[in-house]
């Protein structure tokens, strides 16, 4: 299980995400900066214990009306080969050091284990504490699972008017992460797993709603 190590982050998540969110097509705010604040979230374990694995939830304030996000953060010890295009910055841990996060749909270790969650092979883990499950994050799966892709590439990320990223998916099927969270929103029928979880809307209430749906392509 990962260790949640209570320490300083220089620079922190949410100002790497504030400089990082408006650069993404999908990003629905103006033309001012971000207004982020966290919102929710679980992690996931790396069997091998080299990578951090986090899908955190920000609430932007800065429009009309406040919009959350599902990103998909990993934090590793050293560059990821081939993935320059996907880093969010650079930050030091005040245990670990010097830490690369990363977009985590580009990072194959992210989606193995996002695979494993709907599939029920592993369990979604707080986000702020160690060896803890989340209950709130539920998970579905009809199929029987398989091999996993080779090419563990994000396909359609950061597409102009897009809300979600698709991911690559065993067996004919497309994986697809929302990225703008919608209170209420429920798998389609033609889904053949998914994964749900909870945030904290800003008037303190508790909404719940879609992270990420497997079909079939």
């Amino acid at each position: 299980m990962a260790v949640i190590h209570r320490t300083d982050l220089k620079p922190t998540k949410l100002e790497l995400l504030t400089a990082w969110l408006p650069s993404r097509p999908w990003y629905i705010g103006g033309a001012d900066e971000p207004e982020l604040a966290k919102a929710g979230g679980f992690r996931l374990d790396d069997p091998q214990g080299e990578v951090g694995i986090e899908f955190i939830v920000v609430t932007d304030s800065s429009g009309a009306h406040p919009t959350s996000y599902l990103v998909p953060l990993t934090y590793r010890g050293a560059p990821l080969d081939g993935a320059e295009h996907a880093l969010v910055g650079i930050m030091e841990h005040g245990v670990l050091g010097r830490r690369w996060a990363y977009d985590g749909c580009h990072d194959p270790v992210l989606v193995t284990q996002l695979l494993a969650l709907i599939e029920g092979r592993v369990q979604a883990q707080d986000q702020n504490t160690s060896d803890s499950p989340d209950r709130e994050v539920s998970r579905s799966s009809t199929g029987g699972g398989g091999a996993v892709p080779t090419d563990l590439t994000a396909t359609t990320d950061d597409t102009e008017g897009t809300e979600g990223t698709e991911l690559p998916a065993p067996h004919g099927t497309s994986l697809r992460l929302h990225r703008v969270l919608r209170p209420g929103s429920v798998p389609p029928t033609e889904a053949t797993g998914h994964v749900a979880g909870a945030w904290q809307l800003p008037d303190g209430a508790r909404a719940r709603g879609l992270f990420a749906v497997l079909r079939q392509a």
